[in-house]
């Protein structure tokens, strides 16, 4: 399976995460297999980055993973409910980090639909498909993601991003294949940032 390897993520942040769009996250359990295809994306670059956690190149137990080398998970929980998953990126010792802030569900959307609304898919209404994965709370717990997988090597086989879904031995999606514009604006929810609020460092599709 062509996996994305480490050097994919040892480059500049912004670069990252614009191309992560369009490619297939993939969490494998024990028991399940949960695709979705990477829609939203943001970076975040610790030494000069006042809406990062590692601002300034502080470094705590929290932080101490985007210390490492790049290509391992990053994921921490914000309102004491949600968990985020960050893609750790640039030269070890450098603080930066990718957020995936959305993605569209490919496979297993029973699974996925009853970790987010106790439902099966087919239960779903309009509105609940449209929001399915839209937010990086809403990700993370649809592929049952928490601090328990804080730290994973993105180059194994618990968590990884692929290109495409036949190398995973599902069926293309039409869609998936257009081409597609990537937007870019200011990141979500980084009022404290001060000049960091305004840096364009959100991209999707």
């Amino acid at each position: 399976m062509a996996k994305l390897g480490r050097d994919f993520y040892q480059r500049d942040t912004c670069t990252v995460a614009a191309e992560l769009l369009g490619k297939y996250l993939v969490r494998r359990t024990e028991e399940n297999l949960f695709v979705c295809r990477i829609t939203e994306t943001e970076a975040y670059i610790g030494p000069i980055d006042k809406a990062c956690h590692a601002f300034g190149n502080r470094k705590t137990k929290r932080t101490e993973v985007m210390f490492g080398p790049p290509g391992y998970s990053y994921i921490y929980m914000i309102y004491g409910a949600y968990h985020c998953l960050n893609f750790v990126t640039e030269q070890e010792g450098r603080p930066c980090a990718v957020l995936i802030r959305g993605g569209i569900p490919r496979s297993n959307l029973d699974f996925l639909a009853r970790n987010r609304f106790g439902l099966s898919y087919g239960q779903l209404s309009t509105y609940q498909k449209k929001h399915f994965l839209d937010g990086p709370g809403k990700l993370c717990l649809g592929l049952q993601l928490t601090r328990a997988e804080n730290g994973l090597d993105l180059t194994g086989d618990t968590l990884f991003v692929c290109d495409t879904l036949y190398e995973l031995g599902l069926p293309e999606v039409p869609d998936d294949h257009l081409p597609f514009q990537i937007q870019t604006g200011p990141r979500i929810g980084i009022d404290y940032a001060e000049e960091a609020v305004s840096f364009p460092w959100r991209y999707y599709l």
